[in-house]
């Protein structure tokens, strides 16, 4: 038994290959994402400033506090909300701009590329060209909307308003990128699932509801985590779009990662702010752990079909 057990596990020369092939990007990966992760956490657990000698241990009061924060509680509700309306309409609109590339349409790699160009494009010099375009005085968008009756609004001074701006201007850069993803979905679709769904009648968007998103479903979720995690993580925008007269965003449109950059390089808190770091890692966790438990529901459903 221990010998066919050895024999089982014994490495042969290709997998020691890859072991010392992946060993440097492992350790690199360890020393960039690990081992900050673990300094994090134990930072969080300390009074820590960046002039004071000494660092007392304080347990889990920086969490307590953090709980107790009016600013923290803001901070999270406006991140959760931007992060969930940039997936509601981020995903079905890449979704369906992608079927429609799908289906052959002329010119289909300009349009890819057309729509593929905001990614690509860095964040800093978009955001400052949709603060002109969203400019409550002199902005393209409100003068196009008086066409249609709408008095100019304040796009960027009322926090409601803000947070759909910047929603709009997310949405508007990452939907090239999910739009990618799902044609790849699309591609590895076979024909012969829509031949045979068109014998029973099944066409257009039947084949599209009962063929097409079944088999996106692990794209999909994939897209969807993808999509919330950056969501969670937005802040350039925000610091762009929503800063007042000192640039600090704080009372316009505050958001997890500022409230964190904040306490921890403006008021020197680094013990506090690694416990929002804590938080957010918790709650990206969370968003990955939800993919894999779908994914995973996924495989289980495919097996019983293949059955």
């Amino acid at each position: 038994m221990e010998a066919s057990v050895k024999k089982r596990f014994r490495l042969k020369p290709g997998h020691w290959f890859c072991i010392l092939a992946l060993a440097p990007i492992i350790a690199l990966y360890t020393y960039l994402r690990f081992i900050p992760i673990a300094k994090t956490m134990y930072i969080s657990l300390f009074e820590w400033d960046l002039i004071s000698v000494k660092k007392p241990f304080v347990g889990l009061e920086n969490f307590i506090t953090l709980f107790q924060s009016e600013p923290f509680i803001i901070a999270i509700q406006n991140t959760s909300i931007i992060a969930f309306g940039i997936l509601i309409f981020s995903v079905p609109t890449a979704l369906i701009i992608a079927s429609m590339l799908h289906k052959g349409i002329r010119f289909k790699a300009w349009y890819e590329a057309l729509y593929f160009l905001p990614v690509i494009t860095p964040m800093v010099p978009v955001a400052v060209t949709w603060k002109w375009i969203l400019d409550s005085q002199h902005g393209l968008f409100n003068y196009f909307l008086s066409f249609f009756g709408v008095a100019p609004k304040a796009w960027l001074f009322d926090p409601v308003l803000a947070i759909v701006s910047v929603i709009m201007l997310t949405v508007w850069k990452t939907v090239g990128y999910n739009m990618i993803i799902f044609l790849v979905g699309m591609t590895g679709i076979s024909k012969e699932f829509y031949e045979a769904a068109a014998i029973d009648g099944a066409t257009g968007a039947k084949a599209f509801r009962y063929i097409t998103l079944p088999l996106l479903k692990p794209i999909t979720v994939f897209v969807s985590i993808i999509t919330l995690i950056h969501g969670y993580n937005v802040f350039s925008q925000i610091y762009i779009l929503a800063s007042d007269i000192q640039g600090s965003p704080g009372y316009v449109v505050r958001v997890l990662v500022y409230d964190m950059i904040e306490n921890g390089f403006r008021y020197y808190k680094m013990g506090y702010a690694s416990a929002e770091a804590v938080v957010l890692f918790l709650i990206v966790l969370a968003l990955t752990m939800v993919q894999l438990w779908l994914a995973k529901d996924n495989t289980t459903s495919g097996k019983g079909l293949n059955r």
